[in-house]
């Protein structure tokens, strides 16, 4: 620490403090440093000592775990250098966005470091453009690294190792071992990331059959896997040399979890306890707290989950290191590593069902993250599921609805919390939602009208909401940071004021059964279970969706009357009573993969009576009717072959047609061909004109990560939907959201309810009321039918735009012979806005 000595008064505090941060006693630093800090404020010519004293307490309270007041004092340091020393401002935004990535604020930090990339460089005044202009070498490797890591932690892995590289190439140049570590250490993490995803992948191909897919993404995942084992272990063999035992720990804890995705029990064991023994020699900091955590969790393989538990014949071991990071947490009074070990500490005794100790030690775990809401929401979690084990209800509730109160307010940073400790969203967040819903559905009678005034509905609506805000959670989970979520409706809707002729149907997929709730105009409600566990609704469904995409075979409507007896049968005659002539779905996982037009009473299919749309959430869902008299679009298609990423998309030969039925019933429209279809060209058109509907007419993939979610552009170049909604929000023009986007030719996998998903949220993420999208690809001409008679009704301003799409898919079924069959009007699906 630096020695300050123009203010004698302030230069004893400043001592003093450097003697006790030496010493480890961080916290017995800080007030003396705050009052040089006070006195050197006040003294004229002492700004330089001020912003020394506040970098001194930036990186203390940074050291722990307290990140928000280490941002402050970065504010200060970096106000005083930036006018005169642009090298050291770089430097200090560095380690400030360190400082916002350690609480999940990974955003910010990114903002600070590089800011949006624009033609491979970096904003100006970021911390990598600053380094690069003064020529800092290790300022600039320190900011790669620290880009790299940011990225990793918020799930853009391709990204970070990318910024990695940077940051290991500038280290090696200058030979610095503490950022070659740093930086091998973080490419480590990041293939294990990858690998991790490539499991994950390759189990939900096998699920759907897809052995050959799921094969490769195992082999790709096993590549990642040992690709991560080298980095780690290079980064441990410099550590070895620098004698550095706090990186050769970590490095340790990492590359047991490669050991065991290996299977190699032995090496994973062996590494554990080299681990251990390192563990004990480490300084008591935040380091050894959360080093000590990992530990106890990595006894197992399977430790993933914040709910798995660990075995029993390891629990003692686990429970004494978790004690010890307590120990040293409150020591040194970091009150977030604190929070971490006496919550996991509290989960282990949870698992032995003492609930009594689970619960104090729960209680003290959200006392501890009082100010740190994404770990909070993990404990309030906790102590609902211990209520709820002890048959508590009124309290696991109340719990339960804490900690979605909480994760309401960080879900634009979800699942950012410490980078040791991030679970798998589904493990860490869907969970909560479900368990209360399913908790507050068990009061509720069901196949059974009932009416806006009973208490039962008023529990209902309260599902509703909690159902709403999961998918809020899980659409920022999917198309992450960049995901702009308006949410439209905070209060819910009134449907009756609104549309006195649609009834809402809500789908809620639990462990062993599912819920559908219909929502009638008048309030009225009425809820009845479909008693089918997880994987035997998504064989079924997918049989259906099977049916439905095959063209050649004779169409056989079994699978569709099975899946319109669950679902809509059962309120045949509410329907009726309330002369109900549109039905709005609102589908959880597998059945977002299914159109529900093609459901059959056994007489005829549900479009045959009702127009049919389908929305992410009601609070997403802008419901204002339209203006058709200002209708006109920016046409956009491509008619030529294109290979993307080594996939083969065949040429489109009636777009041309479709286009040209877009402009012939919308006057004023603006085609773009081929090779005239690209960024440029759209940015373009977007910014010097006003256009309600952007209709694209190209291939499009819905992948289960947003990254495998794009559209064939001209020029073999692929335009992913958040780059769509840059574009149109980026735009002068359009001040108000797009009305509607077409998308034709789109397909999504069979079985896969996360791409499912990607769809599903298109007409949120791209800013746009409604969207008109394909689940499958079919051919060509008969899309250009569907377009020319949606676009024919949809100037009807007596017409909705879900009664529009129903007499397009009508005058299909009437054309006879092949198109009867539901594979060449039923993948057309209206989301968002259906007025």
């Amino acid at each position: 620490m630096p020695l300050l000595t123009q203010v004698p008064y302030a230069h004893q505090f400043v001592q003093q403090g450097i003697e006790r941060y030496q010493a480890g006693d961080y916290n017995g630093a800080i007030a003396p440093w705050q009052r040089a800090l006070i006195l050197y404020q006040k003294a004229k010519n002492s700004q330089q000592e001020v912003a020394i004293v506040a970098e001194n307490l930036a990186r203390t309270y940074q050291q722990i775990g307290q990140g928000n007041q280490a941002i402050r004092y970065w504010e200060q340091a970096i106000a005083y250098y930036r006018p005169i020393d642009p090298q050291q401002t770089g430097r200090l935004l560095t380690e400030q966005a360190q400082s916002y990535s350690s609480i999940g604020q990974n955003r910010q930090a990114i903002a600070l470091l590089c800011g949006t990339v624009q033609d491979q460089e970096c904003l100006p005044q970021t911390a990598v453009s600053i380094a690069r202009a003064h020529k800092d070498l290790l300022g600039e490797a320190a900011a790669w690294g620290s880009l790299g890591e940011a990225y990793r932690i918020r799930g853009d892995y391709l990204q970070a190792i990318n910024y990695l590289h940077n940051s290991l190439k500038i280290a090696e140049e200058i030979a610095n071992p503490q950022l070659q570590i740093s930086a091998l250490n973080s490419l480590g993490n990041a293939y294990s990331n990858l690998a991790q995803v490539g499991d994950r992948q390759a189990n939900s191909a096998e699920k759907l059959g897809e052995s050959e897919q799921s094969n490769q993404l195992r082999q790709q995942a096993a590549s990642n896997n040992s690709k991560a084992l080298e980095y780690v272990q290079n980064s441990l063999e410099l550590a070895q040399k620098q004698s550095d035992r706090t990186h050769q720990t970590r490095a340790y804890i990492n590359l047991i979890p490669l050991y065991y995705r290996q299977a190699n029990y032995t090496a994973a064991a062996q590494t554990h306890q080299q681990a251990l023994g390192l563990w004990q020699q480490l300084p008591n900091d935040r380091n050894k707290i959360y080093s000590a955590i990992d530990l106890a969790k990595l006894q197992q393989s399977n430790t993933n989950s914040p709910i798995e538990c660990l075995n029993p014949q390891v629990q003692p071991n686990a429970i004494t290191l978790l004690e010890q990071a307590a120990s040293i947490a409150q020591k040194t009074q970091d009150n977030r590593a604190l929070s971490f070990a006496i919550g996991e500490l509290g989960h282990i005794y949870e698992c032995r069902q003492d609930y009594t100790p689970a619960l104090k030690l729960t209680q003290q775990a959200r006392w501890a993250a009082e100010q740190d809401k994404d770990s909070l929401y993990l404990w309030e979690w906790q102590t609902g599921r211990i209520y709820q084990a002890q048959n508590q209800k009124p309290s696991a509730i109340n719990a339960y609805e804490k900690a979605i109160a909480t994760i309401e307010t960080i879900r634009d940073e979800i699942l950012t919390a410490n980078r040791d400790l991030q679970f798998d969203f589904r493990d860490t967040v869907d969970p909560i939602y479900r368990d209360l819903i399913t908790m507050k559905l068990d009061t509720v009678p069901s196949a059974v009208l009932l009416a806006a005034t009973d208490a039962n509905t008023k529990n209902l609506r309260s599902v509703l909401s909690t159902a709403d805000s999961l998918k809020l959670a899980e659409l920022q989970n999917y198309f992450g940071d960049d995901c702009t979520l308006n949410v439209v409706n905070q209060q819910g809707i009134d449907i009756g004021s609104i549309d006195k002729n649609t009834a809402i149907f809500s789908s809620i997929i639990l462990d062993k059964q599912t819920a559908i709730i219909a929502s009638f105009p008048n309030g009225n409600k009425k809820v009845i279970w479909l008693n089918k566990d997880n994987e035997s609704l998504r064989q079924e469904i997918n049989e259906f969706r099977l049916g439905l995409e095959s063209f050649f075979d004779e169409y056989d409507p079994q699978p569709a009357q099975k899946v319109y007896d669950w679902l809509i049968r059962p309120f045949t005659s509410e329907l009726q009573q309330a002369k109900i002539n549109t039905l709005v779905f609102i589908q959880d996982g597998i059945l977002r993969s299914v159109p529900m037009a093609a459901l059959h009473d056994g007489t005829q299919f549900l479009i045959q009576k009702y127009a049919v749309a389908t929305t992410p959430g009601l609070s997403l869902t802008e419901l204002k009717a339209s203006n058709p008299q200002n209708f006109r679009a920016l046409a956009l298609g491509l008619t030529e072959s294109a290979v993307i990423d080594g996939q083969k998309f065949a040429p489109l030969s009636h777009v041309q047609q479709e286009i040209g039925e877009v402009q012939e019933q919308l006057k004023g429209s603006t085609p773009l061909l081929n090779a005239e279809f690209n960024r440029t060209r759209l940015q373009q058109e977007l910014s010097e004109n006003s256009y309600p509907i952007i209709h694209i007419a190209t291939h499009g993939v819905f992948g289960t990560v947003p990254e495998d979610t794009f559209l064939v552009t001209g020029n073999q170049e692929k335009l992913t939907i958040t780059e769509l909604d840059m574009l149109i929000r980026s735009t002068t023009k359009n001040t108000e959201p797009i009305e509607l986007l077409t998308l034709t030719a789109c397909q999504t996998a069979i079985g896969d309810d996360r791409a499912a998903l990607g769809l599903a949220g298109v007409a949120v993420q791209a800013g746009a009321k409604s969207a008109l999208a394909s689940l499958w690809s079919i051919e060509d001409a008969a899309t250009a039918q569907v377009a020319a008679q949606f676009y024919q009704s949809l100037t009807d301003s007596r017409m909705s735009k879900a009664q529009a799409l129903q007499k397009a898919q009508l005058a299909l079924i009437e054309k006879g012979d092949k198109y009867t069959h539901p594979a060449y009007w039923a993948p057309y699906i209206l989301i968002g806005n259906w007025l």
